[in-house]
């Protein structure tokens, strides 16, 4: 169970407002806070380290709505949400921002916006190149630990694996790519992921992927048929592979991928891990790799079992 920090009316004096006469002086502000976390020991060692110091939480945001101009409160509570995740160990904010007195006639009160968010929710809504649906979706399923990102391009989905905690193996034979993501990984001070420049698909050849060195591997929009069994042999017992790419209706209704062998036949890619055990499997139409229009894609999660299958 995690713990509640609530703080009530937080009161102080910013300018906010659309017309640069609200912005001209401060008027009084509130605030209302209720923070999640999971440190749980604070109430056994009487020790402030163990715990969230609420005197900081109230002067950060004292310092970002007293220093800071914003037209839309929207705006406000935006800057206080990235700063509170960024520099507290928090799960989930809830947060009431109004006016205490704002220029609307018949208005005796205030006016503001209530916004609820978990520290997921701000990742992916900040998330830049934004992580394909389905990843998010399965991340409850992926064992926290080292994932191989397979065909990683410039990394979507490395740096956001990376800044969720995981360590990252990224591998693609596009170099320059690699070296983007390398860049990225860089700038946003991920430090636990690794790029490799390798080639998947050499002739006769299996890729060095390891063995039994993964508790995730997630491969999205490629396929090479050949790679499979390196896939499942590179995944720890109880390791889940998350997998998605496009399946013959797409290339038949969008004419995308051009080679049909690029994509899946109907149940194939259940037929590819004979091994493994199915947690989710759905053909359709899914959000597309921009997150604009829709693709018919296959989508498969899947565990490695503890202990070898016995055979029949």
């Amino acid at each position: 169970m995690g713990e509640h920090i609530v703080i009530e009316r937080l009161e102080f004096r910013g300018r906010c407002g659309v017309t640069p006469e609200e912005r001209a002086r401060p008027q009084p502000l509130a605030l209302d806070l209720e923070l999640d976390y999971r440190l749980e020991t604070a109430g056994l060692s009487d020790d402030l380290v163990h715990t969230i110091d609420y005197a900081h939480v109230a002067q950060r945001v004292v310092d970002i709505g007293t220093l800071q101009e914003s037209q839309l409160l929207e705006t406000l509570a935006e800057r206080l949400l990235a700063a509170l995740f960024n520099e507290f160990p928090i799960d989930r904010i809830k947060l009431w921002l109004r006016k205490l007195h704002p220029p609307i006639s018949y208005v005796t009160r205030s006016v503001g916006i209530s916004i609820e968010r978990t520290r997921l929710a701000q990742l992916v809504l900040h998330a830049d190149p934004l992580p394909a649906q389905f990843l998010v979706q399965q991340l409850q399923r992926l064992p926290k630990g080292k994932v191989l990102d397979i065909a990683s391009g410039s990394g979507r989905h490395a740096l956001f694996l990376a800044s969720l905690g995981y360590q990252v193996d990224a591998v693609d034979r596009d170099e320059q790519a690699l070296a983007r993501l390398s860049t990225h990984a860089q700038t946003r001070q991920l430090t636990e992921i690794r790029a490799r420049v390798l080639d998947l698909e050499q002739p006769m050849q299996k890729p060095d992927l390891g063995h039994e060195a993964y508790d995730a591997v997630v491969v999205f929009f490629y396929l090479h048929r050949p790679i499979f069994p390196s896939l499942i042999d590179a995944l720890k017992p109880g390791g889940v592979l998350l997998y998605e790419t496009f399946t013959l209706d797409n290339h038949i209704q969008r004419h995308h991928p051009k080679r049909r062998e690029f994509c899946l036949a109907h149940g194939e890619l259940i037929r590819l891990i004979p091994d493994l055990h199915i947690l989710h499997y759905d053909e359709g139409l899914h959000e597309g790799m921009s997150g604009s229009e829709c693709v018919y894609t296959a989508q498969l999660a899947a565990r490695k079992p503890l202990t070898p299958e016995p055979s029949i």
